[in-house]
């Protein structure tokens, strides 16, 4: 038998691994081959989705090793609710809360302590439904009274009073969404122990009931269930198992993310939501700011968050985006709120189509093919009228609507519904 030289079998060797994708060119690391994780052949996949993220964690990932951005692993940011499950985690808790008589009358039965955006008509219209129910600081009893629980519901889920009144104003509408903002608001008054026991409570009863289950809240009907995505737990595994640092970035109250993350592996220190200040170890109704302004992770707020906390961009500069070396690699998100951290991602953007106007114009636009497009995994929605991208396809800081632009500056057409 004739041995090659060492120098030669080094080179043969050093060949091999190139052609299986199973080096990286850094010292001691592997690019993901065989024998690592890929995502479980699945239906609820669309089209090429699948092959194109495992060929994305192919190219980046790094074969069992655990990722952490502070050592060079690539980010991968998931939004949580109708992303990570079907329905929204935040609802759940909240109409949990009002069933239970769980929000506490505020600070001299003044409904603008809980929120700078209430209008006065809001505030007013809450004070007439539940200010003599309850001292200040005690829970409403909002199992029991639906005219209080009717009126909380209704400027929480339609931003509007029962009689019809806007319910929040004088924000801007890319970087809050009061409503959501609000349900963190109407946390304070309980421990972050507290609010984890209520939100587990909420978590168990919207598991365990069948999907499509209502739930009565006051004297209104709301959805009563909630599911993981298998698909996406399994993604976020698979991430993870090739080394990327994986995250969640949200617009529901951090607590209630944190626990709903921590059964799919993904730690406290991993999930971004909806933080307000602490009073001793009590929560407050005062948001906690990014940017140097009272801020929630909603649209441009999301990148806020995660440039200033993963990143460590301070001020201001935290709205604005980083360089391509310095952004995620993968974002995956449902709404409108998840456009600006979804489109910063700089390998693949996985969308799952819940119809909303200004994320579906820019994916299906695609303007740099690294949209990719999928049914929601549970209830996926029928196809959607075309999306009127040319007039409404962007989201004005003042609440109206204008054409979507492309980063040429042309107007992205009206765009089809092509993936449902």
């Amino acid at each position: 038998m004739t041995l090659l030289p060492l120098r030669t079998l080094v080179a043969v060797i050093g060949g091999l691994l190139a052609l299986t994708g199973c080096t990286d060119g850094r010292p001691g690391a592997t690019r993901p081959g065989p024998g690592c994780p890929i995502l479980a052949a699945d239906p609820g996949w669309y089209g090429d989705n699948r092959d194109r993220i495992d060929a994305m964690i192919r190219q980046l990932g790094t074969c069992g090793k655990a990722g952490s951005v502070t050592n060079g692993a690539p980010l991968a940011l998931f939004d949580w609710d109708n992303t990570m499950v079907r329905n929204d985690i935040g609802n759940a808790t909240f109409f949990w809360m009002v069933r239970n008589s769980k929000i506490r009358q505020p600070a001299n039965r003044d409904w603008t302590t809980t929120s700078a955006y209430l209008t006065p008509r809001a505030a007013a219209s809450l004070a007439a439904a539940c200010g003599e129910l309850a001292d200040p600081g005690q829970p409403l009893p909002t199992g029991a009274n639906a005219g209080c629980a009717d009126e909380l519901v209704s400027v929480y889920t339609n931003r509007e009073t029962r009689s019809g009144a806007t319910a929040f104003g004088n924000f801007n509408h890319r970087r809050m969404q009061p409503s959501d903002a609000w349900a963190a608001q109407l946390l304070a008054g309980w421990s972050e122990t507290e609010v984890t026991g209520f939100a587990a409570a909420a978590r168990q009863e919207n598991l365990d009931a069948p999907e499509k289950a209502e739930q009565t809240v006051g004297t209104s009907h709301q959805i009563g269930w909630v599911r993981y995505y298998a698909q996406m737990r399994d993604l976020v595994a698979t991430l993870q198992a090739n080394g990327f640092d994986v995250r969640v970035v949200s617009a529901s109250a951090e607590p209630i993310v944190r626990l709903w993350a921590a059964d799919v592996g993904i730690a406290a220190d991993r999930v971004m939501g909806v933080r307000t200040v602490y009073d001793g170890d009590v929560l407050t109704a005062r948001l906690a700011t990014c940017g140097g302004e009272p801020s929630i992770p909603y649209n441009e707020g999301k990148r806020c968050r995660v440039n200033e906390q993963v990143f460590g961009v301070p001020d201001a500069a935290a709205f604005q985006q980083l360089p391509q070396g310095r952004r995620q690699a993968f974002g995956a998100g449902d709404s409108d709120g998840d456009v600006t951290f979804i489109s910063d991602a700089t390998a693949l953007r996985l969308v799952l189509n819940r119809n909303q106007i200004e994320l579906m114009c820019r994916a299906y636009a695609n303007s740099d093919g690294r949209w990719l497009v999928n049914p929601t995994f549970i209830q996926a929605l029928p196809m959607s009228p075309p999306y009127p991208c040319a007039t409404q396809g962007f989201d004005e800081p003042d609440g109206g609507q204008g054409p979507l632009l492309q980063p040429d500056g042309s107007i992205v057409p009206d765009q089809p519904d092509r993936v449902y």
